[in-house]
């Protein structure tokens, strides 16, 4: 029997069988360019609708701390732009590359300018901040396609080194806890204050989508004490809303963050998305530890695809039939975003095998 798209993720989200795994996909703008360019895909063609995506994502809220401030531009080369935002923050942008901008200086560096230069804008709801036609748009998209409809967005983590900067929030985790505590509380009651106003008007969705990168190469930001105190409180209080309105949560952090895993399941995440192999995340073993207790999406290293070698790619999907032998629940896709370096044919082959894949499995079954 097939399913649709929402049953079939449901049904992962819960650890249960399906007819086949979800699968999703993550180009970069240029690497659906390229694609497009090449005759691939119809110059008007949704990508994601292409390769037959399960999910669809929106609702992202703009958490800047001044909407009505006006960047500045500092400075400008042919391939960088260094502009100073509403949070006071100064970034420097490359205009050739989809990249993490640099971070160059910060007008908030503790606690007195967190309370006095970006507190007192979130505390209010306001409306400018809510993307209600980007979200009604995708919740149409998923009705009309049977898709599993995520809210996606950003939790404290992301939303404070935008503010103070990762050096300054990281040292603030040691130096003064209290304040990066209240920044993650501020942060998790501004989210949820406009949630409840953007899902009172257009609808729930079926599931919420969290992004924190918590992880760098072999190490987390934080240790598991850190992330308990300071941390995980907020986490707790996003995804206790998110349970309240039947809705499964799913966390992204790129990076190592396996230490993290027992507090982040402990705070009520029932799906772990990216496990970035180059950081040090191997999914067979995250499986073994947490699979009955949540399920994975992604973890198949994004350089086979950029290699394009379908050898590769054939090792890497032994890790998804280790998770799919054993019961567990699994969502295809690669540990990153997808390159330009990405052919188009590898991009099918990726999916297209990773589906058929699973199907032999659960068919076994």
């Amino acid at each position: 029997m097939t399913l649709t798209s929402k049953e079939r993720v449901q049904l992962t989200l819960e650890r249960k069988p399906a007819d086949q795994v979800p699968a999703v996909i993550s180009p970069w703008g240029r690497t659906v360019d390229r694609w497009k360019s090449e005759g691939f895909i119809g110059k008007d063609e949704d990508v994601a609708q292409h390769f037959g995506q399960d999910i669809v994502g929106g609702g992202w809220l703009n958490a800047t701390a001044d909407l009505d401030f006006v960047p500045v531009v500092l400075e400008e080369t042919e391939e960088t732009i260094l502009q100073l935002d509403g949070n006071g923050a100064m970034l420097r942008r490359s205009k050739i590359n989809e990249s993490t901008p640099e971070h160059v200086d910060f007008t908030v560096k503790e606690r007195v300018g967190w309370e006095e230069k970006t507190k007192p804008f979130l505390i209010d709801i306001d409306r400018r901040r809510i993307p209600f036609e980007g979200y009604r748009a995708a919740k149409k998209l998923a009705e009309e396609k049977q898709m599993f409809m995520t809210w996606a967005g950003v939790a404290p983590f992301e939303q404070m080194h935008p503010v103070c900067g990762h050096e300054y929030m990281l040292m603030g985790m040691a130096e003064d806890p209290e304040w990066v505590l209240d920044m993650v509380m501020t942060f998790a009651d501004f989210t949820i204050k406009h949630l409840e106003v953007l899902f009172a008007e257009e609808g729930k969705p079926d599931g919420m989508f969290f992004y924190e990168d918590m992880g760098f190469k072999f190490r987390p930001f934080m240790s598991p004490a850190m992330y308990g105190e300071i941390m995980q409180p907020g986490h707790k209080k996003l995804f206790d809303y998110a349970h309240s309105l039947g809705c499964k949560v799913i966390v992204h952090s790129c990076g190592y963050v396996e230490p993290l895993l027992p507090g982040l399941i402990e705070a009520g995440m029932d799906c772990l998305q990216a496990m970035e192999v180059k950081a040090g995340m191997d999914l067979p073993k995250l499986f073994d530890a947490y699979g009955d207790k949540i399920a994975f999406y992604g973890g198949l290293d994004v350089r086979a695809l950029i290699n394009n070698n379908k050898a590769e790619i054939d090792a890497e999907f032994e890790k998804m039939k280790h998770v799919l032998n054993n019961g567990g629940g699994y969502i295809l896709h690669s540990d990153h975003s997808e390159p330009p370096e990405v052919d188009y044919k590898t991009m099918r082959y990726f999916i297209d095998r990773g589906r058929e894949i699973s199907r032999e499995i659960f068919a076994s079954k």
